[in-house]
């Protein structure tokens, strides 16, 4: 049972049934299976672990007692590997196997474990062709020996000639059967690596340059490839050890060879197959493991013109003699797409490195840019192109290209990588618009080399997309956007669907160039003002950010007065705003919002601040804050307190910018309603009007409306009349008294009902 269980993996993978009739392979998986037990052995001497060292002594000396009669013992491992698997089709396995929840990272798991049992496979059987290799030179040594023996001797006795001849045929038959067994077994061996090779270049690498794409836009996907290096690097020595079998044969034959010999026949084809296999997996080897990226860039992939980049380059396959031996050397692409006015650069800098396993954490095989610049080439023909595709600046993609050539062993094979596409640009506000080409390109390209990408550019499903939003709050603040936010931004680009499954997002209603009011440009000034202002709010669950004004109508209104929540503008870019409920004298619920506040309130006071200190005027001028409970019912206090300032009230350094800057508060049904702003998104909710210092446009109905108008400017304020300067009424707001008599709050004609209890004198 113990030896069952250590060498579990091997005992599997041996070809039992063949060595019970075929005495060479038997005598050789006999020797293996010794040899793994000292390895065993060793491994217990090392761990301390007395008994079963001497279990393990015990049982190599009852396995030698089967050198005479090694059959036997295949036969006896046979009978006890058939039985298990009886026992175990026997069991009820499709009962338990309905039972069984499989979840996808235990499936992952599961296909690791059987890649690894195949790779353990193949060192088994090349540790098994070693041995045969040995076997079949002792073997073929002995017919030399003997051959020459009979040369030299010149036997008389014709009876005894005949014998010996006879014993000769029939040591050369049995080294004639020797070597097709060993080519054959060479051949099932590069089966194996071939099988290996399919699955680690189609499947496992193809998997972790989808996941390199997904994490360049945010996606919290592993990217390490130290398990790869050790599978791709595992495969190329086993080939490497079938080409020297193959180089031993051919040694063999040179010693002896006779007509029909099975090695001349075969050896070239298995070289030349050795030979294909092991440069298809060199080729796939070579990967850029950190893709071009600038240092303070938005992310990486996007380059800007006569600035440094850095990019790593990997080889999977590691050889430490090869370390500082293998030369890259990085180019842009050799031939542009033919598309007019697509631009060409020059790659600057540091363009030569060695491989090394110095600049790696894991000590891997790289060769790491770090001074790399791009200079757009003279555009001497370049205006011209059979194409007139009408790519902007920021859709044009760029690949950069790295070569080295792997030597050794007598094997040359030239090696290329290239990086994902890059967008280059030449200012640092094509910036967030390149970014977005980026986001767009990975998200939805399976091909790591369409530069023509844009041409042609597909729509994004909501799955897709909804993901692709939640990746980047979660790359920025560590925690992304919850199933009701990624549903209220769905609600927000199609209107109300019953289900967003079917729904898909076109590029142009994403982000085009010089469109000022696009979807992402809007998203993305939400994204840095919460990265830079209120990533700690975000992250603790106190920011419901993505709320329609219906939506937040409806939530609120059946909450207590002073409930609140905090949700971004729709009408300001990088704006955020919070809304509150207030009890009517009938006892009837409403729902007041504030002006948003962008980066230059947030710059002057923490957000947490402004709501701690935050007042409007009620009854006899008596300053109250309205805010009470974070929505649904959490105490301002026990939300908002761990982030307070030490000081308050008159202490608070923020009291100073409170007292200078009038904010407006109002009820829904003394707003103006204004045209929507526009956008080119698909149909929903529209970005909320501005209506001056008042706030945010109110809702009339609660129904979205369609982007179908224009952005407006600020106007102003529809409640303060051309007859009162603005200078009197801060003057009045911040001391009553010396307007006695005032009469610049009198109903006009007109005019939406206003009072002073309305108005906000605490702001940024």
């Amino acid at each position: 049972m113990d030896v069952r269980h250590y060498l579990a993996a091997w005992i599997e993978n041996q070809e039992w049934q063949r060595a019970a009739t075929d005495y060479n392979l038997a005598v050789v998986l006999l020797q293996v299976l010794l040899d793994n037990l000292d390895i065993q052995h060793s491994r217990f001497v090392q761990e301390e672990s007395f008994l079963q060292q001497h279990n393990i002594r015990r049982y190599k000396q009852n396995f030698q007692k089967y050198l005479k009669d090694p059959c036997d013992l295949a036969s006896t491992i046979l009978w006890f590997l058939q039985k298990e698997k009886e026992i175990l089709q026997s069991a009820d396995l499709i009962k338990q196997v309905q039972l069984l929840q499989v979840e996808p990272e235990i499936m992952e798991i599961s296909s690791q474990q059987d890649l690894e049992r195949k790779m353990a496979g193949l060192r088994n059987e090349l540790q098994c062709m070693e041995h045969t290799i040995v076997c079949l030179e002792e073997q073929q040594d002995e017919f030399d020996f003997k051959f020459q023996t009979h040369k030299m001797e010149a036997v008389a006795n014709e009876a005894v000639n005949n014998a010996q001849i006879k014993n000769l045929q029939s040591l050369v038959n049995k080294l004639n059967e020797c070597r097709k067994s060993t080519l054959s077994d060479l051949n099932k061996i590069l089966d194996r690596a071939e099988d290996l090779i399919d699955i680690l270049v189609k499947k496992e690498l193809v998997e972790w340059q989808r996941r390199q794409q997904k994490s360049c836009i945010g996606a919290p996907d592993d990217v390490c490839l130290d398990q790869l290096e050790k599978w791709f690097t595992c495969v190329a020595v086993c080939l490497f050890q079938v080409r020297e079998f193959l180089s031993k044969l051919e040694e063999l034959v040179g010693k002896v060879s006779y007509e029909n010999d099975p090695v001349k026949a075969q050896k070239p084809a298995l070289q030349l197959r050795a030979d294909t296999l092991l440069n298809n997996l060199l080729k796939s080897s070579f990967v850029v493991e950190t893709q071009p990226s600038m240092p303070q860039g938005k992310g990486p992939l996007v380059l800007r013109t006569n600035v440094q980049f850095s990019a790593k380059t990997r080889l999977l396959v590691k050889f430490p003699e090869l370390n500082h031996s293998m030369k890259v050397n990085v180019s842009k692409e050799r031939e542009s797409p033919q598309i007019k006015g697509y631009r060409r650069f020059n790659v600057l800098g540091t363009k030569t490195k060695a491989l090394n396993m110095i600049e790696s954490q894991s000590g891997g095989m790289v060769a790491d840019f770090r001074h790399l610049t791009l200079k757009e080439q003279k555009s001497g023909g370049s205006g011209k192109g059979v194409s007139d595709i009408p790519l902007s600046v920021t859709e044009e993609l760029h690949v950069i290209y790295f070569d080295t050539v792997f030597e050794l062993k007598g094997l040359s094979v030239p090696l290329q990588a290239s990086s994902l596409p890059v967008v280059i640009i030449s200012n640092s506000s094509q910036q967030q618009s390149a970014w977005a080409s980026v986001l767009w390109f990975n998200m939805l390209s399976q091909d790591p080399k369409d530069i023509k990408f844009f041409a042609n550019c597909p729509a994004a499903t909501w799955s897709q997309f909804g993901e692709m939003l939640s990746w980047q709050f979660l790359s920025a603040t560590k925690l992304g956007l919850n199933d009701t936010q990624l549903e209220m931004i769905a609600y927000k680009i199609f209107g109300k669907q019953l289900t967003y499954d079917n729904c898909k997002v076109g590029w142009s209603k994403f982000s085009k160039e010089n469109a000022p009011d696009t979807f992402w440009i809007w998203f993305d000034g939400i994204l840095v003002m919460v990265k830079t202002f209120l990533e700690d709010l975000w992250r603790d669950g106190l920011i419901m950010g993505f709320v329609s004004k219906g939506k937040e109508n409806s939530l609120l209104k059946k909450k207590q007065r002073g409930t609140f929540l905090l949700r971004f503008s729709d009408s300001v870019i990088g704006g955020i705003t919070f809304s509150w409920v207030e009890i009517t004298g009938t006892g009837e619920p409403y729902v007041k919002t504030v002006q948003p506040f962008t980066k230059d309130d947030l710059k002057q006071i923490p957000f947490q601040e402004i709501i701690r200190n935050f007042q409007i005027l009620e009854a006899d001028n008596i300053p109250e804050n309205p805010l009470l409970y974070l929505y649904p019912n959490i105490p301002k206090e026990k939300a908002f307190g761990k982030y307070y300032s030490e000081k308050s009230g008159d202490d608070s350094p923020y009291i100073k910018y409170i007292k200078t800057k009038l904010m407006f508060v109002s009820k829904e049904n003394t707003l103006e309603t204004r045209p929507p702003m526009s956008s080119d998104m698909a149909q929903g909710e529209g970005l909320e009007a501005m209506n001056g210092m008042s706030g945010e446009a109110a809702e009339q109905d609660g129904n979205l409306h369609p982007l179908d108008s224009t952005m407006e400017t600020q106007q102003s304020d529809p409640m303060l009349s051309d007859l009162v300067p603005q200078e009197d009424l801060l003057q009045f707001l911040n001391n009553p008294n010396l307007f006695p008599e005032s009469s610049i709050f009198e109903y006009e004609p007109g005019m939406p009902d206003f009072t002073l209890q309305e108005l906000n004198c605490l702001s940024p």
